[in-house]
C-alpha cells in the first residue's frame, strides 16, 4: 500500500507467512481491541499451550503460599512478585492511541491477596475442575477483570511469546530490522525467588522490540470463563449444588431483597451473588467446570472472533487506506506550512478525505458483514486512528480530566488543540452529548475547537441527525460532519444539506 500500519508493512514480510505462522498481522499504530484468553492455553491441542497454562498455575499457587505464611509482606516483596508493566509490545488491548496501558500494580495486587486470603484460599486444591483457572479471581469480585487477567497471563508466558517472536523474526525479517534486546522478568527461578532476564533478537519498531501472538489465544470482548457470564447463570448453579447451608442462605437474601425492594431485578440479583461467593466458592468451581465441559466452544467462539478482528481492523482497513493512497490522502502537503493553518484546518480536512473514500468509493462496506451491521463507537475512534497518518500533528487521546476523556485531541503545541468526537447515527445520547459535552471538553482540556464526525448506517439514522441539529439550530455548522454509509446508495451521494 506504501503505507506502513501493519506488522507485515513496517518489517516487509508476506502477510500469508505470518499466517501459516498462525500469528496475528499486529497494528504500530495503535493496539487491536484483543487480548490473551488463559483459557485458550488450558483447551488447546498444542501440549506447548498447555504447558504454558500450567506454569500460569504453578506460579499463582507459590503466591497463594507466600501470601498464607505470613501475616503481611513487605511493600518490596509485594512489588516484585505482584507487580507488572503491561507488555505494551504485544500492540493489543483497549488503547485508542498508541500502545501504552497502566499495568498490574497496587489495586491488582491488593485484590489478589484479598482473595488469597479469603475465599480463594483453597486455590489449585479445589478438586472439582480438572484444572485450576487464574480467572477464578475475576470470578470473584468486581475489580480483576478481563484486561489484568489477560495482562497477567501476558506476563507470565512473556518468555513462550520471545522465543516464538525471535523464531519467526530471524527467519523473515531482515537484519537491519531486528536487534537484540536484554528484556526484565522473563523467566521466574522459584529457587531464588527472583526473576531472570533474558536476551532476543526481536523486530525492532522506534527503538523498541515488537512481539508477535498466536491467533489460537486470542479473543475479543470477553474471557471463556468470566463474572457477567457466572452471573447470568448464577442462580442456576447455586441452586444445583447439594449443599443444604448454601440453599438455606439463597433463600435468606432473596426474601430479605423482596421484602426491601418488591422486585428482584439484576442488580439486586448480583448484590446476593456477590455475597454468597465470598462465603461459598464452591459456587466458582461448579461454574468453572461447566465451562470446562463447554470448552470446544471457546476454540470455536475466539476463532470466529479473531476473524472478526481481521476483517474489520486488518483486511477493511487495509482497503480504506488504498482507497486513501489513491485520492492522495497521504500526499496531501502537510497544512502547518500554509500560512494560518492550525489543527482544526488538518482535522477536518483529514476527516473530509475519510468521508469522501466511505461515501465515494464504497468504503462503506467495512461497517457491513453479511448484510449485517458491523461497527461499535470504539471501533470507528480505532478505524480512525489507523488511517492518521503522514501529519506532523500529535493525535492522542486526551486524559480523562473528570468529564470523561475526549475521543481525540489533535494538536501542535499547548495553544493549538482541536478535538474530534465520533458518534454513531443511532446512538441515543447523540443529541445531549452535542448539546453539552463538546463545550465540557473544550473548557476543561483547554482545546480551542472541535469537530463531531457521526456516522449513520441507513437513512433514518441521517433524518434523526438533520433533525437534532435543526432542534439546536446548528443545521449549518460545519464543525458537525455527517457521513453517509447507507449501503447501497449511488456512488457519490450525500447527506442532504450536509457537506
Amino acid at each position: 500500500m506504501g503505507v506502513d500500519i501493519y506488522f507485515s508493512d513496517h518489517f516487509k514480510v508476506d502477510p500469508d507467512a505470518l499466517e501459516t505462522y498462525g500469528a496475528l498481522n499486529i497494528s504500530l499504530i495503535n493496539d487491536l481491541p484483543m487480548f490473551v484468553d488463559p483459557f485458550l492455553l488450558f483447551e488447546s491441542d498444542q501440549p506447548e499451550l498447555n504447558d504454558l497454562h500450567s506454569e500460569v498455575i504453578k506460579y499463582v499457587v507459590f503466591l497463594r503460599d507466600l501470601v498464607n505464611r505470613v501475616q503481611s509482606l513487605p511493600t518490596p516483596v509485594i512489588e516484585r512478585l505482584f507487580y507488572f508493566p503491561e507488555v505494551k509490545q504485544n500492540w493489543l488491548g483497549f488503547s485508542k492511541t498508541g500502545n501504552g496501558g497502566s499495568g498490574l500494580g497496587k489495586t491488582f495486587a491488593r485484590a489478589m491477596i484479598h482473595s488469597m486470603r479469603g475465599p480463594l484460599k483453597n486455590f489449585g486444591e479445589e478438586g472439582i475442575s480438572d484444572s485450576p483457572h487464574v480467572e477464578k479471581f475475576a470470578l470473584i469480585k468486581d475489580g480483576v477483570g478481563r484486561d489484568l487477567i489477560s495482562d497477567f497471563t501476558v506476563n507470565l508466558v512473556k518468555k513462550y511469546l520471545l522465543e516464538y517472536t525471535q523464531a519467526f523474526a530471524l527467519k523473515h525479517v531482515k537484519v537491519s530490522l531486528r536487534r537484540t534486546f536484554t528484556i526484565d522478568k522473563v523467566e521466574f527461578d522459584y529457587d531464588r525467588r527472583a526473576w531472570k532476564r533474558g536476551r532476543y533478537t526481536l523486530p525492532v519498531y522506534k527503538g523498541d522490540y515488537v512481539l508477535l501472538t498466536p491467533k489460537a489465544i486470542l479473543t475479543r470482548d470477553d474471557t471463556w470463563i468470566n463474572r457477567t457470564d457466572m452471573m447470568d447463570r448464577f442462580l442456576d448453579i447455586a441452586v444445583a449444588i447439594p449443599n443444604s447451608q448454601l440453599r438455606h442462605a439463597l433463600g435468606e437474601l432473596l426474601i430479605e431483597a423482596l421484602r426491601a425492594r418488591r422486585a428482584i431485578g439484576k442488580s439486586e440479583m448480583n448484590d446476593v451473588a456477590a455475597t454468597l461467593l465470598e462465603k461459598y466458592p464452591q459456587i466458582l468451581d461448579e461454574y468453572i467446570k461447566f465451562k470446562e465441559l463447554e470448552g470446544e466452544g471457546a476454540v470455536a467462539q475466539s476463532a470466529e472472533r479473531v476473524r472478526g478482528v481481521e476483517d474489520q481492523f486488518i483486511l477493511s482497513i487495509q482497503e480504506i487506506v488504498a482507497k486513501l493512497v489513491e485520492t492522495g490522502f497521504y500526499a496531501i502537503p502537510s497544512l502547518p506550512n500554509k500560512i494560518g493553518a492550525n489543527s482544526y484546518e488538518e482535522a477536518m480536512q483529514r476527516v473530509a478525505y475519510l468521508k469522501s473514500v466511505i461515501e465515494d468509493k464504497d468504503g462503506y462496506r467495512i461497517f457491513f458483514k453479511d448484510g449485517q451491521r458491523n461497527v461499535k463507537e470504539d471501533d470507528i475512534q480505532v478505524m480512525f486512528r489507523l488511517t492518521w497518518l503522514g501529519s506532523p500533528f500529535d493525535v492522542n487521546r486526551e486524559v480523562n480530566n473528570g468529564r470523561g476523556p475526549a475521543d481525540f485531541v489533535v494538536s501542535r503545541g499547548a495553544a493549538d488543540k482541536t478535538i474530534v468526537e465520533f458518534k454513531l447515527g443511532s446512538s441515543s445520547s447523540f443529541k445531549k452529548n452535542l448539546k453539552h459535552q463538546t463545550d465540557v471538553y473544550e473548557r476543561a482540556g483547554d482545546a480551542q475547537k472541535s469537530i463531531k464526525v457521526v456516522l449513520c448506517l441507513d437513512a433514518s439514522e441521517i433524518r434523526k441527525v438533520q433533525e437534532v441539529l435543526r432542534d439546536l439550530r446548528r443545521e449549518d455548522d460545519p464543525s458537525v460532519v455527517i457521513i453517509d454509509a447507507t449501503p447501497g446508495k449511488p456512488s457519490g451521494s450525500k447527506a442532504d444539506g450536509i457537506s
